[in-house]
Order: structure tokens, then C-alpha cells, then sequence
């Protein structure tokens, strides 16, 4: 038998799996639903030992050994032969949303779970272990312990929040509470240490290990299960004058109808589209943490192509095939399926950015805008006019070309009309300082406002034909634009404007840009041909060549390693299960039939031409039908009772971890990428903040790009240490080394609390500590007058004889003071003679004997000088081991 014994991070619980290796082609899992303690765990593997050892009494061979240690179980996968599991055996930590940790799966191992002596083996099961292996696990799958992945940040906050009418039959209260999963403000009842969490289900479409998992689902307890997403996952810190403000991008591709580029175009029968992508920007302000009690605010956008039945042919060896439609969609099926989905998840309005090229000398690109507007049209004609979906077409390759015009403000121009009508999801009411101070942009906001904030309805779907580039400079410009507006609905800028070279955007283009070059090597095979800066058209001359590399890399993984990567990932998402006597994942001609179900059987239900939506959709538009309070949604959740002071729903231990011995250079939060430290110009100089608009000479990183520069990055970042740090935690990091997967060969060198580096000529390193003093206008923005005027110093020889008066103070008074105050307290003697001044004189605590003798050891074991332990120490030390550990 194999046992799983996993535990919470602070290994205070345990659950022990036991899996059964005698079947040789069934899973037999065994879950006691039992929570073991420590001691009670210890025992448990100590009488297993025993029991299963050889010789009776005999030390040398042991009865039970530790086969690995995991993070996380990804699932249980069968071939031809019996079942193997699939472990997590290192993680990377890269994001915290409240106190929630995300991890990137760093590396995984893979068992065979039954014994060699019952083992049926089969020629065949290497080549499909091959196969399944060639999905790179290692490579963007994030999880999280605690925090739903599947689902926005609007989700997780809004539904796990929603009154349960199922609670008001477990608690004898009446009135109707809000229940949060995270955290234990939520319902205590009479006795006061019950509280009440709730755990909806994961949504489907991005969870990436559903199917690994199907096979246990029902046999064991929840906490077992841990749902992978696949796409995109990265973390900045914004200082705004010390203030530390995390912003995150969370990019979640679609299991259904998944693929590479060439072999996966348009839907399926189901209305999944091939390369969809949901991205969420998350805004919270990092010095609260708690979800109830911080500030939190999320904007989200999808990608994906063109819902419609078309493909390319790759036989013809083009870099470009042309485009063929497969089948004659007259009724807009597929669209309706795919729409329909959305408004599910979303609300409305669906705002379509479609980016294809609308002029061509010979029909290519445009074969796909016109099949598409027919198909909106024919939507729109049965849904009510306030609900319609928008349609944008704008020829982003024309404009590019056209020397006149700006992609980039057209393109600004566009995402300031779509956030004005999604609008975006925070969960705090509107600041005092916007009501005072009301912005026109700002009252013309759509989206739906709630007392406790404003969610997001309707959402952006971006497309040209691969969905890479253009999209993603079109998705940033969007981002960007809503990124304005969260930091002002938080109250850190005055007005939801934010413009190009501030640290703050940079920041901002750098995230996105790894986020470009992820998914684009998942779906292309390569990373982005344009970025943001081809089309501000002030990319180096550099970069061109670069492009064309670029370019030859996706040409060449198009050509030649696709079909093996389609293979693999049908595999590991359990569209294609091998099966005796049937023929081979390689042996198929293509996949066509694995994704679109209607062609091995016809569905006995037929959707209707003209209600082609979900029933129940309509009535609660514009909000998205699954964060609604319904009897369906109901369903998705399940409620749990909490114990007030337990460890699972307590954040504080969760993040801080005062059970682990942390060190500063690992600690996530002081090595992730920061403003301050990794944009901020050399010379501080007049403005700090990560708003203003900097030179391109004067940037902390080479606005050329250039991550190969490795030097001068160096020298960037230690300068940028010369300069009065700001007041956060950074003043303490030892490790500035950036995430973005640069080498790290000097990453112990590079401290933020070392001196200028001279790595230039002097002459640059002599300029960059003149700066560093500076005059008080440049400073503080005034001069300081030679003299002060008259007034003024008759007011300061005033406010002198005031403190001067101390002297003639009563004595009397002093006395009677002194007797109605303990000796220990601080002493308030006011000093003024005018009975309405303020003024003091302290008076230090005076400290025992005892006091004195403990501060005098304290400051001796600073010094290495050890006292010795008296009798009472031991028995304090007992006690503390009996009560932690027995």
C-alpha cells in the first residue's frame, strides 16, 4: 500500500490516504475522513512500521519508507496498464492576493501506483507516458491552497458573500448575515465560536487537472483536491510615496477545445473557441490585507478567435494558409452557444474588438469579419436593444502602416468608451475625496453600483486571427486605461488619467509584455513579434531582427513540433483515452472528432434559432447570471462550520507563518519586481513618484529594453539605493534580483544596502552623489527668505517665554501631582502658567531593580554573553514543550 499523508502549513493536521497497489488496473483509494493530530499521526506510521517489518523486533529494515515529499496532488492518470499519480514536488511562490498565496508548479513526479508483482504490462505504455510528459507541467500551471483560481476576484468576493437562506435553518439567528469563505468575520453563532465558510465549485472551463481528478472526486475529502490553471501569473509592487500598492495579472486559458496554433482555429460544436484567455488585473492596496477590510479592485477581458467553424490548411507548407470556412453556419449556432456563455459569466454588454484587416488585395483576413458581422446581426435582432452585443471593428494593421495616424490614441479612444461601459469591480464605495472633488469621467462610469462598491457588467472580448499581438497591445491599452481608473476609485491619483514613460505604466507594460510572450508560446510557439513599443513606433533598430527571428521560431514550431504538442495536451485533458482493441492517439488521421461531440452522436435536444439563450439568462442582465442569488447557483456552494480560532480560516498565521524561520532574502513580497527600486530614474531628483512622466535617458531600466545589459541594470539599481529609500519594507530587502527571468549569477551581489558600485567611469559615478543633495526649491518647491519678518519673531520670542515659564511653576501643585500618580506611569506635569496651553514637562518612569537586571542580560546576550538557566526556567520550557507538542 502507498499511505498520503498530507497536512496544513502549520502541520498541526493531517489526513492519510491509503491506496491500494494489488489491483493492478483499478484505483482503489481509501480516505477515513479522520483529522489526525501530530502525535496521532507519529503513531499511526510508528505501528505501521513496526507492523510491516520483516522479523519481528529487528531494527535494520524498516517496515515503512518515505517514497516523496509533494506540495500537492495533480491528479491520477491510466493508460493501458494500471494507475500512476501525479505529485507537485516543488512550487514557486508568485503572487499574494490578500494574504493568498498563488504558486507556479516548478517540477512533478510521476508514480505507478500498482505493485511489480501484479503488473500487466502492455508495449504500448511508454509511448503514451512519453506523450503525457511532453505537457510541461513545469511551465505556468499555477494553484493556490486557499483562494479559487477558476474564478475572478469579483466572484470570490460578491457570491462567497451572498446571503444563504440554507444557514438560516443551522443558526438559531433570524437576520440574514454575509458568510465570507477566507475569513472568520463571518456568522458566529449563540455560542460565539462557530463561523460559517463557504467554498463554491471551481468553474470548469479553466481548471486544467479536472479530469485527473474525476476519478477521486467523490471518494475523498475536499481538501484533497487541488485545481490547477494554465496561462499566465505575475506580481509588481507600485510604491506611491512608500505606500506599497500590488499589482497583479492573472491570465487563465480555456481546457475546452485548447490546442496550437494552426490546429485550433474558431469553435466547436459546444461553443468553446480555440486560444480563450480570460485576464484579470488585480489592484489592492497592500498595507491592509484582510478581504473584508482592504481595498480591492479587479478589471477583466478575454481573447479568443473568431467563434465560427473555419481553419487553415499547414499541408501547403505557407507561412500564411489561406482561410477556409468549414461549414455553413446560416443561424449563428456556434456564435449563440459561445455568446451565450458569456452573458452567463459577464452580464452584458459583450463588446466585440475585432482587429482583422478590412482591406486586402486578395480576400483573406477579411473572409472572417464578414461572416462575423453577419452573425452578430443576427443575434442582436432577438435580444432587447439595451443588451445588444457591441461589434468594433478597426483595422489595426491600415493604421500601423499610415504614417498620419497614432494606433496608440486610436486605440486609447476605443478602451476609454469600453471601461465607460463595462465598468470595473471594487469593493469599497465611492472615496470622500471623489465625491468632493467629482471628475467628469468618472460620473459618466457605467458598470453597476452596489453599497458596497461597483461590479463589473458586460465584458471586452478582443480577437484578430491568432489573438497574439495586436491583441495584446489592444488588451494593454484597455488595461491601461482601466488601471487609471481603479487607482483613483482607491484614491492614489486625482484624476483617472495615466500617461505613457511614468514608472507606474512601465511597470505596467512589463507586465503585460511577459504575459504576451507566455501565452503566445503556449499557443504560437513562439514569444511576441510586436510589442507596445513596435507600435509607439519607438523600438530600436535592434528589434527588427529580433522580429524576424521571432517569426522563423513560430513558422518552425508550427511546421514541425504542433502536432506532437496537440497530441500530448489531448491527452493530458482527457479528450482522447486510450482503449484496448481501438486505435492509437498517433494512429488518428485527426482529433476533429474528440472536440466536436455532434459528430459521433446527435444531441437529442435541439436549441431554439431565435431564444438562443440560457433560460433565466435575460431577466437578471445586465448582472452575469452566475453571481446572482438563485436556487441553481445554490447548488455550486457548500457551507462549512469553522471553529472561531482555527488555523484553516485564520490569515494572519496563513501569511505570516510565525511557525517558520523566514529569512528577508526569500521573502516573496521584498524580491518581487518594484517600482522604486527597478524603474525609478537613477537620479531621484525633483519627483518620487511613480506618476510623473520620466525622460527615456532617465529611466531605471534601459528604455531600449535590452535585459542583456546586465551591467548597467547593476549600477541602476544600486544608484537607485544611494537615494533616500523610501519608508516601506524594501528598506530592508537584501535581494532586489528581478522576477522576469534574467540569469542570477550576481544575485547575492546586487543588495539594496550596498554603496554605488563603480562599474562606468568616474565621471558618470561623481555626478550621480551630487545629485543626491539637493537645494530645498528642488526639494520642497520654495526658497527660504533670508530673514523672517517682524511678526514673526515677535510670535517666536513669545512662544520662548512660554517654555521659559516652567520655572516659576508652583511647587505646590508639583507635589500634589507626584502623590496621584504611580511611581511607574509617565508623569504630565504641565509647565504653562495659562491654564489653556498644552504644554508638558515629562517626567521618565522610574524602573525596579528586577526591570534593570533583565535589560542588563538582554543587552549581555546581544553580546554573546549567556546567562545561566535557573530551575524555574527549565520548568517554564516543560511546560511550553508539554502544551505544543503532547
Amino acid at each position: 500500500r502507498y499511505f498520503l499523508v498530507g497536512s496544513n502549513p502549520a502541520e498541526t493536521k493531517y489526513r492519510v490516504l491509503k491506496i491500494d497497489r494489488t489491483e493492478p488496473k483499478d484505483l482503489v483509494i481509501i480516505d477515513d475522513k479522520h483529522v489526525y493530530t501530530q502525535q496521532e499521526v507519529r503513531e499511526l506510521l510508528g505501528r505501521l512500521d513496526l507492523g510491516n517489518r520483516t522479523k519481528i523486533g529487528q531494527k535494520g529494515s524498516s517496515g515503512l519508507s518515505r517514497a516523496v515529499s509533494a506540495f500537492g496532488v495533480v491528479g491520477f492518470v491510466r493508460f493501458l496498464e494500471g494507475y500512476y499519480i501525479v505529485l507537485i514536488t516543488k512550487r514557486r511562490k508568485m503572487a499574494d492576493i490578500g494574504g493568498h498565496a498563488i504558486y507556479k508548479i516548478e517540477d512533478t513526479n510521476m508514480i505507478y501506483i500498482p505493485n511489480d508483482s501484479v503488473r500487466v504490462t502492455h508495449p504500448d505504455e511508454a509511448r503514451y507516458l512519453r506523450i503525457f510528459q511532453n505537457v510541461d507541467l513545469s511551465s505556468n500551471f499555477y494553484f493556490s491552497y486557499s483562494y479559487d483560481l477558476s474564478h475572478s476576484l469579483q466572484y470570490n468576493l460578491t457570491v462567497l458573500r451572498m446571503p444563504l437562506e440554507a444557514l438560516k435553518t443551522e443558526t438559531s439567528q433570524t437576520r440574514q448575515e454575509s458568510f465570507d469563505i477566507f475569513e472568520d468575520e463571518g456568522l458566529s453563532t449563540q455560542g460565539g465560536s462557530g463561523v460559517f465558510g463557504i467554498c463554491s465549485k471551481p468553474y470548469e472551463k479553466y481548471v486544467w487537472n479536472g479530469k485527473l481528478l474525476e476519478a477521486v472526486k467523490n471518494t475523498v475529502h475536499r481538501d484533497w483536491l487541488l485545481y490547477i490553471i494554465h496561462g499566465f501569473c505575475g506580481q509588481s509592487k507600485l510604491l506611491i510615496y512608500g505606500r506599497p500598492v500590488y499589482v497583479t495579472l492573472i491570465a487563465r486559458r480555456s481546457s475546452k477545445f485548447a490546442g496550437t496554433r494552426f490546429l485550433k482555429r474558431g469553435a466547436n460544436c459546444e461553443g468553446d473557441v480555440a486560444n480563450e484567455v480570460e485576464t484579470e488585473q488585480i489592484l489592492y492596496d497592500a498595507s491592509v490585507m484582510s478581504f473584508s477590510a482592504g481595498s480591492y479592485s479587479s478589471y477583466v477581458q478575454v481573447r479568443g478567435s473568431v467563434p465560427l467553424y473555419w481553419s487553415q490548411d499547414i499541408s501547403t507548407m505557407m507561412p500564411k494558409p489561406p482561410i477556409t470556412l468549414d461549414q455553413a453556419d446560416p443561424f449563428a449556432h456556434v456564435a449563440a452557444l459561445h455568446f451565450d456563455q458569456m452573458l452567463q459569466r459577464f452580464g452584458s454588454p459583450i463588446i466585440i474588438l475585432n482587429l482583422v484587416k478590412e482591406r486586402e488585395k486578395r480576400k483573406h483576413e477579411r473572409i472572417l469579419s464578414e461572416e462575423l458581422v453577419a452573425a452578430v446581426t443576427y443575434l442582436n435582432q432577438f435580444l432587447p436593444p439595451e443588451h445588444a452585443i457591441i461589434y468594433i471593428p478597426w483595422d489595426m494593421a491600415k493604421y500601423t502602416k499610415s504614417k498620419l495616424c497614432n494606433v496608440l490614441d486610436r486605440l486609447n479612444v476605443i478602451a476609454e468608451s469600453v471601461v465607460k461601459k463595462t465598468g470595473f469591480f471594487v469593493n469599497r464605495p465611492d472615496s470622500y475625496c471623489s465625491i468632493l472633488r467629482p471628475d467628469e469621467k468618472w460620473n459618466e462610469l457605467g458598470g453597476y453600483v452596489v453599497s458596497t462598491g461597483r461590479l463589473q457588467t458586460g465584458v471586452l472580448r478582443t480577437n484578430c486571427v491568432d489573438c497574439l499581438d495586436r491583441t495584446n497591445t489592444a488588451q494593454f491599452m484597455v488595461g491601461k486605461c482601466a488601471l487609471a481608473y481603479q487607482l483613483y476609485s482607491l484614491g492614489l491619483i486625482d484624476k483617472p488619467n495615466l500617461q505613457f514613460d511614468t514608472d507606474a505604466v512601465r511597470l505596467f507594460e512589463e507586465l503585460y509584455e511577459d504575459h504576451g510572450d507566455t501565452l503566445s508560446l503556449q499557443y504560437g510557439g513562439s514569444q511576441l513579434v510586436h510589442r507596445v513599443k513596435t507600435y509607439r513606433k519607438i523600438a530600436p533598430w535592434t528589434q527588427h531582427s529580433k522580429d524576424i527571428m521571432q517569426t522563423l521560431s513560430r513558422y518552425y514550431s508550427n511546421a514541425f513540433s504542433d502536432a506532437d504538442r496537440q497530441d500530448s495536451i489531448n491527452l493530458f485533458l482527457g479528450v482522447f483515452k486510450p482503449t484496448e482493441g481501438k486505435p492509437h492517439l498517433w494512429e488518428l488521421p485527426t482529433d476533429f472528432y474528440l472536440h466536436h461531440k455532434n459528430t459521433l452522436s446527435l444531441s437529442q435536444t435541439r436549441r431554439s434559432y431565435t431564444y438562443w439563450w440560457t433560460t433565466g439568462v435575460l431577466k437578471h442582465l445586465p448582472l452575469p447570471f452566475d453571481e446572482v442569488t438563485c436556487a441553481e447557483n445554490r447548488h455550486k456552494l457548500t457551507v462549512k462550520k469553522f471553529h472561531k480560532y482555527e488555523e484553516e480560516i485564520d490569515i494572519h498565521n496563513e501569511f505570516f507563518r510565525p511557525y517558520e524561520l523566514s529569512s528577508f532574502d526569500e521573502t516573496f513580497c521584498l524580491a518581487m519586481t518594484n517600482s522604486t527600486r527597478d524603474f525609478m530614474p537613477k537620479n531621484v531628483g525633483i519627483d518620487p513618484s511613480p506618476f510623473t512622466v520620466r525622460k527615456p535617458e532617465e529611466t531605471g531600466k534601459s528604455v531600449l529594453g535590452n535585459k542583456s545589459n546586465r551591467e548597467e541594470t547593476v549600477l541602476q539599481r544600486k544608484t537607485a539605493a544611494s537615494a533616500p529609500p523610501p519608508p516601506s519594507e524594501e528598506a530592508v530587502s537584501s535581494s532586489s534580483e528581478d522576477d522576469s527571468g534574467t540569469d542570477k549569477e550576481d544575485e547575492g551581489a546586487v543588495s539594496q544596502r550596498s554603496t554605488p558600485v563603480k562599474v562606468t567611469d568616474t565621471g558618470d559615478n561623481t555626478k550621480i552623489t551630487e545629485n543626491v543633495v539637493q537645494s530645498t526649491k528642488d526639494v520642497y518647491g520654495v526658497n527660504l527668505s533670508d530673514v523672517p519678518s517682524e511678526d514673526d519673531l515677535t510670535i517666536y520670542a513669545r512662544f520662548v517665554q512660554l517654555g521659559q515659564s516652567q520655572h516659576k511653576q508652583d511647587k505646590s501643585s508639583q507635589q500634589f501631582c507626584s502623590k496621584h500618580h504611580l511611581d511607574r506611569v509617565i508623569n504630565l506635569i504641565p509647565i504653562s502658567s495659562f491654564s489653556q496651553d498644552n504644554i508638558y514637562e515629562v517626567q521618565p518612569p522610574r524602573a525596579d531593580r528586577k526591570s534593570v537586571e533583565i535589560f542588563h542580560a538582554h543587552i549581555q546576550a546581544g553580546r554573546g554573553n549567556m546567562q545561566p538557566l535557573g530551575k524555574d526556567d527549565f520548568l517554564m520550557y516543560r511546560e511550553y514543550i508539554r502544551n505544543r507538542y503532547m
